[in-house]
């Protein structure tokens, strides 16, 4: 017999580094510690958001599975992205219409993911399943929005997961309808991609066709930090992720 203690299992950070990822990649303690500690120097030390921002949380009935709601491209990262679009869009003067859709396709860009690695094709099939659920979508979110808008966030959706270089003729013409909205959601899911557990993979700007402002890669950090770590501690996915929005908002925490 032996005391020595069983050894935990592999950390996300570990498994990435080994190219042993699995299919199903929720947030761990050890790899949290790791984003945090590999925090971008030149990052402010007290980020925060210009505003509060529309944010719509999906809920966990909108993806594929409970586990895929619960991963690394799950509930809390389509919910990031959703509020970083609608920040976006108003740093760029988008009407109200098409803040409200990009809230929309944020909230379900990745809902029908089947796990965690490329998953080519799922833009379109998340375009779809919106399609014929744009009326629960809205609801959801407590607005109206003029189908017009939603079409274009349709089409924003279906090609956030495809670069740019490699759009088909067709997948061109559709950006062409929307191009405001494909631009800012797929900087937008970007700036999200801090949670990943390499550094090689988080945000690369320059794949970006529109600017993003200095004070929103620091926030974006500090949303994934904040709310991964609320979550573990176990927060539900509403909570974890309207208290790290309240502690980036001037004047919605107490300092």
């Amino acid at each position: 017999m032996t005391d020595r203690a069983r050894p935990g299992p592999a950390c996300l950070h570990e498994l990435a580094s080994q190219r042993r990822l699995p299919d199903h990649q929720p947030m761990d303690r050890a790899t949290l510690g790791w984003i945090t500690g590999n925090r971008p120097a030149n990052f402010d030390a007290a980020p925060s958001l210009p505003r509060p921002g529309l944010m719509l949380v999906p809920p966990k009935a909108w993806f594929v599975s409970e586990r895929q709601a619960d991963s690394n491209h799950g509930v809390r990262h389509n919910a990031r992205v959703s509020l970083l679009a609608v920040l976006l869009a108003q740093e760029y003067g988008l009407d109200g219409d098409d803040v409200a859709a990009l809230c929309a396709a944020g909230a379900v860009h990745d809902c029908r993911r089947r796990d965690d690695r490329a998953d080519p094709g799922h833009g379109q099939r998340a375009a779809e399943w919106f399609g014929h659920r744009t009326a629960m979508v809205t609801r959801a979110m407590g607005r109206e929005v003029p189908a017009a808008a939603l079409r274009r966030a349709g089409q924003a959706i279906a090609v956030h997961d495809v670069p740019y270089d490699q759009f088909t003729a067709r997948q061109e013409r559709a950006y062409r309808r929307a191009p405001h909205l494909v631009d800012v959601l797929k900087a937008a899911d970007c700036l999200d991609r801090y949670r990943l557990p390499l550094q090689q993979w988080w945000p690369d700007l320059t794949r970006l066709r529109i600017p993003v402002p200095d004070w929103l890669p620091p926030a974006a950090f500090a949303l994934v930090v904040r709310s991964e770590q609320a979550a573990l501690d176990g927060a539900a996915h509403q909570h974890a992720l309207a208290g790290a929005r309240q502690f980036l908002t001037p004047g919605q925490h107490s300092q």
